[in-house]
């Protein structure tokens, strides 16, 4: 019977992640407010039913009265979660928060599997990093001089990866973790959020030559100590978080390319000077070559894998403990097995969702510091994904990075938590500050791309229904609009103005009406409010 239940489970399970995942990219076509909250509910209520019929599971097979206590703290967790985040931060982006709170469920399964007692440990982390992350986007908010310590963060993320290199016992092959009273942590986790920051404030300050090649300098100092401390994972996620934000931020494609070209070349070099990336690359052509070796792991990865084929093999059906460290390095290799590997690709969809929001959100920011940051966080979220999924897959080599919100480790989960409490802090204190509220009261353009008629730079004071800015003086709009007295026009090379309408090439407006070219403002659609279109009370002009 239990078998039975087990097998049942495991196709229902499939159902409910295709459903969340499906809905996660429904939201950004949805431009009605009710329709999207539906959607976020009907999410909520499909990760509580995937978390209730995974515990009931492991409660058919371990018989433990204890799990049930453990799933009930769980379940509270996730219940306040959401609570607090809506109640405290209602401008935050729902999706964001639904999207972490599903992925921590998912981690939750697979630790409770994997290991009981780990996954007692991640969940103490967990509420810790949570308390943490609620007071994050005050802090945002409050601390206006974030964007002026470009040099102190370079300063501090080289320090601590320094640190780490000399005073760090090689664990697993690599200089990654320090013990401080009896408590180890990873501090290459919390550089990176340090080291975005000192992208983005050295960025958003300066882009010429002279200080890009100056904060490129600094970048590459982080890269260097983690490839020399055989980081081999995290000195990718930051030398490609770099190339991003400094393309973003300068616009320039040529930076870009030499970019990848010294990447390229110092791979190479990488290569024939440090024997422990000759190993991983060898590992990566042929793991089945050193079997009994170096190649175990990726070996074992790879048969677990094929094992669970598209629908896996149930929870408690397969063998993912035969993963050396999988609980860290591999928990992706594990779901494909015992959940399988549709499950893993809706899985990887909640990533993809994730890196959207980001991406969406660091583009309406307005501070270029906010926009680069949320961005640099978005890239290194995404890359840490990229990056454990390959190594597990065998496209690339293995790095030894974890999964997000998902695999065991303190210090991983603790600063993904943060980064996404800062991206929601950014969001937040944009829309604050440009009166911008989700219930359309004033308006705005959301994180999904939809608009709400409201404030903008054109009209501070909100659009009425016929699309017209207001308020507005008698005799015209003087917000940004030179205008002489009453009927005299504008002046000639501004915003020019005769009886018949608009001349130099303005979008003319005519006694008769409006050409094709040009829509009418009683019209609806998205071009009436299209940001970069000046509104007066005739049409628009060619701005």
């Amino acid at each position: 019977m239990t078998k039975l239940i087990i097998d049942i489970s495991k196709y229902v399970l499939l159902v409910l992640i295709a459903l969340y995942a499906l809905q996660s990219y429904i939201i950004f076509k949805k431009k009605n407010e009710e329709a999207r909250e539906f959607l976020f509910l009907r999410q909520n209520v499909l990760m509580f039913a995937i978390h209730f019929i995974a515990f009931t599971v492991f409660y058919l097979k371990m018989d433990e009265s204890t799990l049930f206590y453990f799933y009930g703290a769980q379940a509270i967790y996730l219940g306040a979660v959401l609570v607090l985040f809506r109640n405290l931060y209602p401008r935050a982006s729902k999706l964001l928060v639904n999207n972490m709170c599903m992925l921590i469920t998912i981690g939750f399964i697979m630790l409770t599997r994997i290991s009981y007692d780990q996954s007692m440990k991640q969940f103490k982390i967990l509420a810790i990093a949570t308390v943490v992350a609620l007071i994050v986007p005050i802090l945002i908010k409050k601390l206006k001089f974030l964007d002026k310590l470009g040099y102190l963060y370079a300063l501090g993320g080289i320090g601590l990866l320094g640190v780490v290199l000399v005073f760090a016992k090689f664990s697993y092959g690599s200089k990654l973790s320090i013990s401080i009273g009896g408590f180890t942590f990873q501090p290459s986790e919390f550089v990176k959020i340090i080291f975005v920051f000192a992208a983005a404030s050295l960025l958003a300050k300066y882009t010429d030559f002279k200080h890009v090649v100056i904060t490129t300098a600094i970048a590459a100092a982080h890269v260097l100590i983690l490839v020399v401390s055989k980081d081999l994972g995290s000195a990718l996620i930051f030398f490609v978080t770099y190339l991003v934000m400094l393309y973003v931020g300068t616009r320039n494609w040529r930076y870009l390319a030499l970019g990848i070209a010294a990447g390229v070349v110092a791979s190479v070099a990488a290569y024939f000077l440090f024997s422990h990336v000759r190993v991983r690359v060898q590992v990566w052509k042929d793991p089945f070559a050193s079997y009994t070796g170096d190649g175990y792991q990726v070996a074992q990865s790879l048969f677990a894998i094929g094992a669970g084929g598209w629908f896996g093999t149930g929870l408690y059906q397969g063998s993912p403990t035969m993963i050396p460290i999988v609980e860290q390095d591999f928990m992706f290799s594990a779901i494909c097995e015992e959940l399988g590997g549709f499950f893993a690709i809706c899985l990887i969809l909640i990533y993809m969702s994730c890196f959207i929001m980001f991406v969406n959100i660091a583009f309406k920011m307005e501070n270029k510091f906010a926009r680069l940051a949320s961005l640099g966080l978005g890239c290194t979220f995404s890359v840490q994904v990229f990056l454990t999924v390959g190594g597990a897959m065998k496209m690339i080599p293995s790095t030894g990075v974890t999964l997000p919100l998902i695999s065991y480790g303190g210090s991983s989960i603790m600063s993904t938590i943060i980064m996404f409490a800062i991206v929601q802090g950014f969001y937040i204190s944009r829309k604050e500050e440009r009166g911008e509220y989700p219930d359309g009261e004033y308006g705005y353009y959301d994180e999904y791309g939809n608009f709400y008629p409201g404030p903008d730079d054109y009209a501070p004071y909100g659009y009425d229904e016929n699309g017209y800015p207001y308020p507005y003086p008698e005799d015209g709009y003087d917000n940004g609009y030179p205008y002489e007295g009453n009927g005299g026009g504008y002046p000639e090379n501004d915003y020019p103005y005769e009886e018949d309408g608009y001349e130099n090439g303005y979008r003319p407006y005519q006694q008769v009406g409006y050409d094709e070219d040009f829509p009418d403002p009683q019209s609806s659609g998205p071009d009436l409010y299209m940001p970069g279109n000046r509104t007066t009370r005739d049409g628009y002009d060619e701005r």
